[in-house]
Parts: C-alpha cells; sequence; structure tokens
C-alpha cells in the first residue's frame, strides 16, 4: 500500500504518546513494505521535505492567522483568548498539509495513494478535507476525544470535529476496548470501530541493557540510598493523570514505609498545584518532581531505578507508560475505573498478575495500592517478571503495525 500519514507530532518534534506512536507506526508499516507518506507539524527549524527511514516526510510552514480567526469563529473559540495560536497553528497546519497532499503529490506529480489515516481532533480537518477532494478511503484513529480529556466538557468545536470525522471515516481505530465502548456510547458507529492496542520495542525497553552504575548514579542524584523504595510516575501533568491523587497519598504510604520516596517527571498546566501541594502536606525531600520533557533513554533509566511504577489515571484511553515499566520488570498501581485502557494492561490477580488496579479518584485506594505492592519485594518483583512476559505476548509494534494494516487493506477492498 501507499499510505498518507498525518500527524500533528512527528520525531523530532515529539509532546507525548502520540508522537512515539507516529514513529514506531510509520517505521514499521515501512519495514513492511508500504509506502508511507508523512504529513506534520512545520515549524521552520527543519526540511520542509525530506526522508527519513525511508519515510517521506512533509513538513508545509506554518503561518500565523490567530488575529483573523475571532473576527468570524464562535463564541467557543473567541473563549480560547491567548490560546486561539493554538488553534490557528492546527487549521493552518490541516490547510496547507490537505493541500500539499491534493495538489502536489496527488494532482501534479500524479502519485497514487491507497488509503489516508489522520489521528485526533489535530488532523480531523485533513481527513475531512481529503473526503470533499479524491476518491480515497479515509482512517481516523482515535486516541483520545475532546469529551475524556476535559471532564464530558471542553471545546464545542473540537468534539464537533471529532464527530464530523468520525461520521465521514471509512473505519476508526482507537486504542482499547474500554475506548470503544466510550466512542459507542456517545453515539459513534461501532460497526466502524476497530481496537488495536499500541506498542512498546522490548529490544530498547530492556532492564538488561541498562548499566548498574547509572541506576545508582541517579537514585543517587534524587538522594535515595540504600533501602530506600523509589515509586515512579511519568506523564503529562494534567488532571486526567490523577499526579495530586497520587501526591495526597503519600502521606498514608508513609505512615507504613517511610523510606519510600516519589519522583514525578513531567510538565503541564498542574505544576503549581503539585508544588503547593508537596509543600502544603510537608513532603519536601519525599517527593522530587522536574517539570520537563524527558528523551527516551533518560526516561528508560529513570523505570530501571524504580521500585514500582504508579499511574493512577481517571482518564486514559490506553497509556504507553505502563507497557513501558512492564517491560523494564516493574510492578505497576494503575488507574482502571473508567475509561482507562491500564485495566487491558496490568492483570490484577492471579499466576499472571502484573500490578494492581486501584481507584484513581481516591488517594486512600492509591496508598493501598502502593502498600501492597511495597509490602513484598519478592512477590513485586515477580509481577515485574510478568510484566515483561506480557508486553512480549501482546504488545510488541509489530502486532500493532500488522494489525493496523490489515484495516487498512480491509477499507481498501470495500466496495465504494
Amino acid at each position: 500500500m501507499n499510505i498518507a500519514f498525518f500527524s500533528w507530532e512527528y520525531p523530532p518534534f515529539l509532546v507525548g504518546g502520540l508522537g512515539t506512536y507516529a514513529s514506531y507506526m510509520t517505521k514499521g508499516l515501512a519495514e513492511l513494505g508500504h509506502g508511507v507518506s508523512v504529513f506534520t507539524l512545520g515549524r521552520g527549524d527543519l526540511r520542509t521535505r525530506e526522508v527519513m527511514w525511508g519515510i517521506e516526510v512533509h513538513r508545509p510552514l506554518l503561518i500565523n492567522a490567530s488575529n483573523i480567526l475571532p473576527v468570524f469563529v464562535t463564541e467557543d473559540l473567541r473563549r480560547w483568548g491567548t490560546n486561539i495560536k493554538m488553534f490557528s497553528d492546527v487549521l493552518v497546519h490541516n490547510v496547507l498539509s490537505s493541500a500539499k497532499f491534493i495538489n502536489l503529490c496527488v494532482r501534479r506529480e500524479g502519485r497514487r495513494y491507497d488509503v489516508a489515516c489522520v489521528h485526533d481532533w489535530l488532523s480531523a480537518m485533513s481527513g475531512l478535507i481529503i473526503k470533499n477532494e479524491l476518491d480515497l478511503p479515509v482512517v481516523f484513529h482515535v486516541h483520545s476525544v475532546e469529551w475524556g480529556r476535559s471532564g464530558d466538557g471542553g471545546s464545542r468545536v473540537i468534539s464537533q470535529l471529532e464527530d464530523e470525522m468520525a461520521r465521514a471515516a471509512d473505519a476508526i481505530i482507537t486504542v482499547s476496548h474500554a475506548m470503544k465502548d466510550d466512542l459507542t456510547r456517545h453515539g459513534w458507529d461501532e460497526g466502524k470501530i476497530h481496537v488495536v492496542w499500541n506498542g512498546v520495542d522490548p529490544e530498547v525497553y530492556d532492564p538488561e541493557k541498562v548499566p548498574e552504575g547509572a541506576v545508582r548514579n541517579l537514585r543517587e542524584k534524587y538522594g535515595i540510598g540504600e533501602g530506600e523504595r523509589m515509586i515512579l510516575f511519568i506523564g503529562r501533568l494534567t488532571w486526567v493523570k490523577g499526579v495530586r491523587n497520587l501526591i495526597q497519598a503519600m502521606p498514608m504510604i508513609l505512615s507504613e514505609f517511610p523510606n519510600t520516596k516519589l519522583v514525578i517527571l513531567g510538565r503541564g498546566e498542574e505544576q503549581a498545584d503539585v508544588m503547593e501541594l508537596v509543600e502544603r502536606l510537608g513532603l519536601r525531600g519525599k517527593v522530587i518532581y522536574r517539570f520537563e520533557y524527558v528523551l527516551e533513554d533518560e526516561r528508560i533509566l529513570h523505570y530501571a531505578a524504580s521500585d514500582l511504577c504508579v499511574f493512577p489515571s481517571i482518564y486514559e484511553p490506553f497509556g504507553i507508560v505502563s507497557l513501558e515499566a512492564m517491560a523494564m520488570e516493574k510492578p505497576l498501581v494503575v488507574g482502571a475505573r473508567g475509561v482507562v485502557g491500564f485495566r487491558e494492561q496490568v492483570v490484577p490477580s492471579g499466576q499472571e498478575q502484573t500490578g494492581i488496579h486501584v481507584n484513581g479518584h481516591d488517594p486512600a485506594d492509591i496508598a493501598w495500592g502502593v502498600k501492597e505492592v511495597l509490602r513484598d519485594p519478592e512477590r513485586a518483583r515477580v509481577w515485574g517478571k510478568n510484566g515483561r512476559r506480557r508486553v512480549l505476548r501482546y504488545f510488541t509494534w509489530r502486532s500493532a503495525v500488522e494489525q493496523t494494516a490489515r484495516i487498512y487493506e480491509g477499507v481498501m477492498r470495500k466496495p465504494k
């Protein structure tokens, strides 16, 4: 197949899990012999057209339309205030990317494509424009939705874009059965929706490849000594990740396991809340935070240095961090209430147990889960080993790529 792949994030521009997904998915499709053309954000510091890993990457340069949009857009967008620049960038990126794809690649250069895929609302406009202009199947990848990210609120404009793309799409791919159920509850066509779990590269996330000296140095950097336990949280600091509830759980954890420290790695709108909560609860020295996006090599080192990983999300359609931690043989405590894909990854009981399910809304339940892991280090080590075996069996990128390619081939074969 020849595939047009529209993604807001693509290496080297990475913000979160979408960029990681796009990188592994496109490289995997190319390795299977498919042609892939990526259309992604052009910020001016990268080439507008180049080949990376055998993949053609287009980055049309942005132009600023933020002072024009409020003249004619809905009141919903006017309320974005200074954030209207973000919407302007998304709109311009989609128009320029789809125009380049349609007018240059297809019409002028005469290139044949079999399918186009777009990711979340950030690329939904491209998908809708392609459906207007070309007789080409479009697959809508849904990693999250506005009503979930915002707690049944948020921008009506974004929600409408998601709904319009869902109706126009020839197929929808989402990341968990929890997410499929949620989309169906909100009126999306269940017959269009396919579930493909995300993956991780176990050759990259391999505890055997991390030097013991590097692990020791990192723990010393955070002041974590011999006999102390390190809890790790990695993720965006936003309400859906449950990080404030995790901090509120720490006094209950420390009452039974005082030699425990929590390391928080990430950035987001809750940074000030995290600092205030740590001070108010008297947790300075017990909760260490770094407000930055950490590249993969350092992320792997943090997993290796930790004793357990805790991701108490309230809304998490999938959550690649849990796969990364499992591949690194770490036991997990994860939120599993509501639309949370962690519960499909982490086994909470039985011989194949990999961790504990908790209610991410409830600090007391989070504390209970963490203490269950800390209570028996040997049992926790077994859970970590089980986690890596589970990743190797169900959660490789190769498996995700092959399933995705079969869905693309299916929409190609559909009668027009």
